[in-house]
């Protein structure tokens, strides 16, 4: 059984930490099968992509759903007809059905997905609302009863 060291990606990111705390606290993989792999980039202050290498499998057979902060991407190969068929000799591409699940941290959306050569691109942004934001508080100071402008004492 593997290991990994996340606390690395800590320091590195905003957004997924309740992810890599409930990953650091599992074996690592849900039902213990690591298909298909899969990074989570940070791409800006505030956006991230996952990437699921997804060989094999056509647009139509790929299903991503964003519900309540948990990401579940699907994935299904159609059944080959007779016509298409052939007598496989060694199959070391996967093809089997896979569903993957990322929880996402508040204010994470998704914001684009697209399949380009394998790889399943799903692109996230955090985006805190504006009273969530931290906001400046200008300071006044007072004297003799009256209110003065900070910059104006200065």
């Amino acid at each position: 059984m593997r290991t990994f060291d996340l606390s690395p990606l800590y320091r590195s990111t905003v957004g997924f930490d309740r992810l890599f705390s409930m990953l650091d606290k599992t074996t690592g993989f849900e039902g213990g099968s690591p298909y298909p792999p899969y990074n989570i980039e940070r791409t800006g202050e505030n956006s991230y992509r996952v990437t699921i290498a997804v060989a094999g499998f056509a647009e139509p057979e790929l299903s991503i759903e964003a519900k309540e902060n948990v990401l579940t991407v699907k994935g299904e190969k159609q059944p080959a007809t007779d016509a298409q068929r052939a007598e496989v000799l060694y199959q070391g591409i996967a093809a089997r059905a896979f569903e993957r699940v990322f929880r996402l941290a508040d204010f994470v959306e998704v914001k684009a997905a697209k399949l380009e050569n394998g790889l399943l691109h799903i692109d996230l942004v955090r985006e805190i609302p504006e009273a969530m934001k931290p906001r400046t508080i200008r300071i006044n100071a007072v004297s003799n009863g009256r209110v003065v402008d900070a910059k104006a004492a200065a």
